[in-house]
């Protein structure tokens, strides 16, 4: 098998010619280290994400693993990313992480109880809030403890990821 264009002859070095020299690299990406702005996205992600996670509990009536590790993740994920590497958020986004998913039960307990009751959710939480924590503590049960360990945890290991 022949070549199409016969290889350089000799040494291209040999008259003292030095290499191209690579381009310089890029300098690296600044360091997010913000914490203030990390934790105020972690307590939006936080809100947000119990609102979310009350409603599809007081839809389908029931709680869902993957519906805390979402909580979980999305609090991490949040404070990770807008706040960066600092060790203070990924203990911080699993704290709230905790309140998220307590407040979305507590949420789904008032969805429960605005069917039931034919009251509005809102009026609920905003009312009788003292109701609502006696029949999530009649209610709750080992799953319920599983549901926070496992957000807390989604949480921590998001906030890790996401800083990287």
């Amino acid at each position: 098998m022949s070549q199409p264009v016969p290889p350089p002859s000799g040494n291209p070095f040999a008259n003292g010619g030095a290499p191209e020299p690579y381009p310089m690299a890029p300098p690296p990406a600044p360091v997010r280290d913000n914490v203030a702005l990390g934790l105020v996205a972690a307590v939006v992600a936080a809100l947000v994400s119990a609102g979310v996670y009350g409603a599809l509990l007081g839809g389908i009536e029931r709680q869902i693993s993957w519906a805390a590790i979402g909580v979980g993740f999305l609090v991490g994920f949040a404070a990770g990313k807008v706040g960066g590497r600092n060790p203070v958020l990924p203990v911080a986004s699993a704290v709230l992480s905790l309140g998220a998913v307590y407040l979305g039960q507590l949420v789904g307990i008032a969805v429960l109880g605005a069917k039931e009751f034919n009251v509005s959710a809102t009026e609920l939480l905003l009312e009788d809030f003292g109701l609502l924590t006696e029949a999530w503590n009649e209610g709750k049960d080992a799953l319920t403890f599983l549901f926070f360990a496992l957000a807390a945890f989604a949480a921590f290991s998001g906030a890790k990821k996401a800083a990287k």
